[in-house]
């Protein structure tokens, strides 16, 4: 059984909220009672929590982009989009996060050919967009943008640590310790 609740404001003038009064009309009953202040409180607080709720659903595309947002790196925000890299990066900002948490990136898809959607890495964020993330400056490169140097690369590179591809150095100093070789026996 589905009840209809209308509130009406207080006769005595002024409305309910200046004294505080709601008549709450149930289906042939009247009742007359008071809010109160914590109860205000209260419900704005769940108000502020279904808005934001809204608002992180709205902002990654629905129920089906949070979860697959979830999904892919464990994390849901939204923030002010403050700039995009080359490789189509996002890079947001929400200063109601704490310091360290407040700066983020939404990696893109696909870079330079290859499928990176489940396949993050930090590697992925070019050294201007580094610089701002750890907010070694406060500017980001899409209102000062960095001044060329040599040691910055053109095009990204992927980490290849663990694959077959990986970096292996050579020694160039002699061992200190050198491994002992039995001394072979004349045989009978």
């Amino acid at each position: 059984m589905i009840f209809r609740m209308l509130i009406y404001t207080c006769a005595k003038g002024g409305g309910a909220k200046s004294c505080g009064c709601a008549v709450a009309v149930w289906p042939r009953k009247v009742k007359v009672t008071r809010v109160s202040p914590l109860f205000r409180e209260k419900m704005a607080e769940y108000v502020q929590v279904v808005k934001r709720a809204m608002q992180q659903l709205g902002g990654h595309g629905g129920l089906r982009g949070a979860m697959w947002q979830l999904l892919r790196v464990n994390d849901l925000k939204t923030g002010m989009l403050v700039g995009t890299d080359k490789y189509g990066n996002k890079y947001y900002e929400d200063k109601r996060y704490f310091f360290g948490r407040h700066r983020w990136v939404v990696y893109t898809e696909e870079m330079n050919g290859k499928n990176t959607f489940w396949d993050v890495d930090g590697s992925m964020v070019p050294p201007e967009w580094h610089r701002w993330l750890h907010c070694m400056t406060d500017d980001p490169p899409t209102t000062h943008p960095p001044v060329a140097r040599k040691f910055i690369w053109d095009n990204h590179k992927f980490n290849l640590s663990a694959t077959s591809g990986q970096y292996v150095p050579y020694s160039t100093t002699r061992k200190k310790i050198q491994e002992w070789i039995p001394p072979s026996t004349p045989s009978k």
